[in-house]
């Protein structure tokens, strides 16, 4: 289930977890290297894991939020591993980390007493192309999406979203969904994001574009369990069914 790291420094209390990934992109992070989260992790807010389970129909049906209606999502026509569910931990990291297993489509919210809970992702090319360790920086409900300009020049119809144009506005068609979670690494903006998305799809596979994506209903419970400066880990070394 673990993967010993392959670098002479120890970047973890149970030498675990291994944070290399292939193809890591410029493009995409400013810093690549990776760091040793010494502080302790924020205290969480004291939100029950059991409020994950009313039932699946229930977690996932439609809802209005910030304005915006929700579709509700056909979990009958998901696999239901990738659904919010609650797992024996597999990371052996502190509670309160958020890790990311790119090797199997999880992402997992660390919590007292062994457990987790984990959700499933869909990944983009941005979703490979970094690894490491680094906290959430800020977050932000209906956000708006401002593509890089490296998007912008392979797509130039994107011009209107610039930084410049003020982005797109948020929305039900904003490729970052109900809420965003901003990864910053040594104080530098990785450009890496945790994400809304209304594509259920996508979920449990690698898409097109865009970093890690949850379903909307997802990413809110996500949000609303985890504080700024959430230590995440991005990792391809989990091995876990």
């Amino acid at each position: 289930m673990t993967a010993e790291i392959p670098t002479a420094a120890s970047l973890s209390r149970r030498r675990f977890l291994s944070l290399s990934a292939a193809g890591v992109s410029a493009a995409v992070l400013s810093a690549c290297t990776t760091v040793r989260q010494e502080e302790a992790p924020p205290a969480l807010p004291r939100v029950s894991v059991d409020s994950a389970f009313g039932g699946y129909a229930a977690m996932y049906a439609a809802r209005e939020d910030g304005g915006f209606m929700l579709p509700a999502i056909p979990i009958d026509k998901m696999d239901r591993r990738y659904l919010r569910q609650i797992v024996p931990d597999p990371t052996g990291e502190r509670p309160g980390t958020i890790v990311v297993d790119t090797s199997m489509h999880y992402l997992y919210l660390v919590r007292e007493g062994g457990e987790a809970i984990r959700y499933g992702v869909g990944l983009g090319r941005a979703g490979f192309e970094w690894a490491g360790r680094a906290i959430i920086q800020w977050k932000q409900a209906w956000p708006k999406w401002t593509p890089p300009d490296e998007m912008i020049a392979r797509q130039p119809e994107l011009a209107k979203y610039s930084a410049a144009n003020g982005g797109m506005p948020p929305g039900l068609d904003n490729p970052l969904g109900a809420r965003a979670l901003y990864i910053f690494q040594n104080g530098e903006d990785t450009l890496y994001r945790l994400h809304g998305s209304p594509e259920w799809w996508s979920i449990g596979k690698s898409v097109s574009s865009g970093c890690v994506r949850l379903l909307n209903q997802d990413i809110i419970d996500l949000y609303e369990r985890v504080p700024n400066r959430t230590p995440i880990l991005v990792t391809s070394g989990l091995r876990v069914a």
